[in-house]
């Protein structure tokens, strides 16, 4: 299954279905829960359609304060409603002391940061009873590092029992950027709890920059590790996010069909399930 991250721009494109044509859809929940009016109807028409993920951004596990348990009320509340079968999160923080950054900010890998995160997990887990996928984010320097970033990721992982969302542009972003070999680094990780799979574009700012944008055609040395990556899992969604400088439909249509094209020769023994 090959899918497409909704956005309201092209919403009803996505609903007719005559250009464009994922196999499910993935969101934010915070960006739908407690709406109304024309964009909750707007949102139940999309789900009639399509399965759905869930992609969150704001339970920022690596704070240091408590979980908002009011928040994950809501979430859970959210994801059993609309029966969504897969909830992501990120391996980063993005707030601190209640004060919002809206963005990513890495953990530093480290065996403290690494409990922490791992006990944070366990009890949204246990909360929301059901497994967390644990997106491995793009940075763009190292916080006090005192552990290989794939040792930081085993140490999650094995801990609480959680999930990967992998996104390979994202591992190919941090490779370039930070100069080492993104197939040695993937074969490091726990490949049999990937959940399933991001894809995306970046730009190149400078001879050795890359920033992830998710705003730009999927390049082709992230195609190539994306089929090298999934030869060593089992098949798992995959899914495009495309968020910003929107193409024509049709532009994003062909990604889709060459992302399902590459899954079918990689994974033409295996039968695909989300």
């Amino acid at each position: 299954m090959v899918g497409l991250g909704f956005r309201r721009e092209f919403a009803e494109e996505m609903i007719s279905g005559e250009l464009i044509t994922p196999d499910f859809i993935e969101f934010a929940p915070e960006n739908w829960m407690n709406i109304g009016g024309y964009w909750k109807k707007m949102l139940h028409r999309v789900l009639e359609k399509y399965p759905v993920l869930c992609h969150g951004l704001s339970l920022s596990l690596g704070s240091p304060e408590e979980v908002d348990k009011t928040f994950l009320r809501y979430v859970k509340s959210f994801l059993e409603e609309y029966k969504v079968r897969i909830y992501s999160e990120h391996l980063s923080y993005s707030k601190c002391d209640n004060a919002h950054l809206y963005d990513l900010l890495p953990m530093p890998f480290r065996m403290d940061a690494a409990l922490h995160m791992a006990a944070r997990i366990q009890q949204v887990q246990d909360y929301l009873q059901r497994p967390l996928a644990m997106e491995i984010i793009s940075y763009y320097t190292p916080v006090a590092p005192e552990m290989s970033e794939a040792d930081f990721i085993n140490e999650v992982v094995q801990r609480s029992g959680c999930q990967l969302l992998l996104d390979v542009n994202n591992i190919y972003v941090n490779a370039f950027n930070h100069q080492y070999d993104a197939k040695a680094f993937m074969a490091q990780l726990p490949l049999d709890k990937v959940a399933y799979i991001h894809m995306a574009g970046h730009e190149q700012v400078s001879p050795d920059m890359i920033l992830d944008t998710h705003g730009h055609p999927i390049a082709d040395p992230v195609y190539e590790l994306f089929e090298w990556t999934i030869r060593q899992i089992r098949p798992v969604p995959v899914l495009l996010e495309r968020d910003f400088n929107i193409p024509q439909m049709q532009d994003l249509q062909e990604e889709l069909t060459r992302l399902k094209s590459i899954c079918h020769q990689q994974w033409k023994h295996h039968e695909l399930v989300a």
